[in-house]
């Protein structure tokens, strides 16, 4: 597996969650000297650097998977990915397109996890409200 991207957002917590699930993971960045030796050895490549089309088709391995986690905007508007998307899509035998592709399923888990954290407040006043009462019936 290879992350090309050593940030904290994205990349270095990639890395551990892929070794967590037992991959040997290849981490490498953007200015990463001869980046094609590393990612062509890639089943699964995630890429998030921050440089628009920095993945070119020769990079890429024929039938890997290829996650593009970043998006920039070209002087012309248009919104890419970290990834050659026409070029690479021909070789992968999957990509996520930019944009729809990694960030919907971003948005979806924060919209999760601020529920989870609403419902874990939610409880936790409870429980304080419990105290109280009882605190309260307790000196009358």
């Amino acid at each position: 597996m290879g992350v090309v991207g050593a940030s904290n957002i994205v990349g270095k917590p990639m890395a551990l969650m892929l070794m967590q699930h037992e991959a040997t993971v290849c981490i490498c960045h953007g200015k990463t000297r001869d980046l094609a030796q590393f990612t062509l050895l890639a089943d699964v490549l995630v890429v998030a650097a921050g440089y628009s089309n920095l993945i070119l088709p020769q990079m890429v391995r024929t039938g890997a998977v290829v996650i593009d986690v970043g998006i920039n905007r070209l002087p012309d508007g248009k919104l890419v990915g970290d990834v050659d998307f026409a070029g690479v899509a021909a070789k992968a035998s999957y990509i996520t397109p930019i944009p729809g592709g990694v960030g919907p399923m971003t948005v979806s888990m924060l919209l999760i996890n601020t529920i989870t954290s609403c419902e874990r407040w939610l409880q936790h006043l409870s429980i304080m409200d419990a105290r109280e009462r009882l605190a309260q019936a307790g000196r009358r």
